[in-house]
């Protein structure tokens, strides 16, 4: 197996972004931590994510579950064939991980990687939000994120330390086999009626927290319409 390997490591702060009053949603005024700059040399990663590294909806992101994001550099060649009118290149979707070698097929929930001092765990696929949408001016690209399964992932960090770019992610432990990120999209967005791999799903003891009451919601019949997820403030 080739190791993933982290091309870049990128941190940002929170911007305000858009008009006051704008008449289009979608020119509105917006604060996001999305728009991440390449970070050079050692960074300080703790368990709530890089020294300097900001969010703007610390509700939905951020903290333990999701201390860093993770998405695979070639993943923009099927962005830049896709958005042809606009540009989206390598840290576009607001990651703090660049990494090579490696994709939703195959990464899985729980696994365990030694990352420069550090030692990071996977929690859970990345569900797209309306923020990406707003920066590129495509209504439903969250919707087109989480359709393509072009999602990444995050993780959880487990011992803190000094990480930076350039290195490679050695695989300590692989608790859950089988249990790609990509397997827990399809369950999650695909096959929602079937319940038996909702409910396998949802036992794993390394999913992240809100994905196990997502899936705990579902089996009892009350899940929550996505639509504030994926269009929230760019539909009136």
């Amino acid at each position: 197996m080739i190791a993933p390997f982290v091309a870049e490591l990128r941190t940002g702060k929170v911007k305000r972004l858009g008009r006051e009053g704008a008449e289009n949603p979608m020119e509105r005024s917006w604060e996001t931590g999305m728009f991440k700059e390449i970070r050079e040399g050692k960074v300080w990663l703790s368990k709530t994510g890089l020294q300097a590294d900001e969010v703007a909806d610390t509700k939905n992101h951020g903290g333990e579950e999701k201390a860093i994001f993770a998405y695979p550099m070639h993943h923009y060649d099927y962005w830049r064939e896709k958005m042809t009118h606009t540009d989206i290149s390598v840290g576009g979707m607001g990651e703090n991980l660049v990494i090579a070698d490696v994709d939703e097929f195959t990464v899985c929930i729980g696994d365990i990687y030694q990352f420069g001092e550090a030692i990071v765990q996977v929690s859970q696929p990345r569900q797209p939000c309306w923020k990406p949408a707003r920066r590129y001016k495509v209504l439903d690209l969250a919707l087109q994120i989480q359709h393509s399964g072009k999602t990444g992932w995050y993780f959880r960090v487990l011992e803190e330390g000094y990480v930076q770019a350039g290195e490679t992610l050695q695989l300590l432990e692989r608790p859950h086999d089988g249990w790609s990120i990509a397997t827990c999209n399809e369950i999650m967005h695909e096959k929602k009626y079937d319940l038996v791999a909702t409910r396998k799903l949802m036992l794993l003891e390394a999913l992240a927290p809100n994905w196990k009451r997502t899936l705990q919601k579902r089996l009892r019949g009350s899940e929550s319409s996505i639509r504030k997820r994926v269009y929230g403030e760019n539909i009136e």
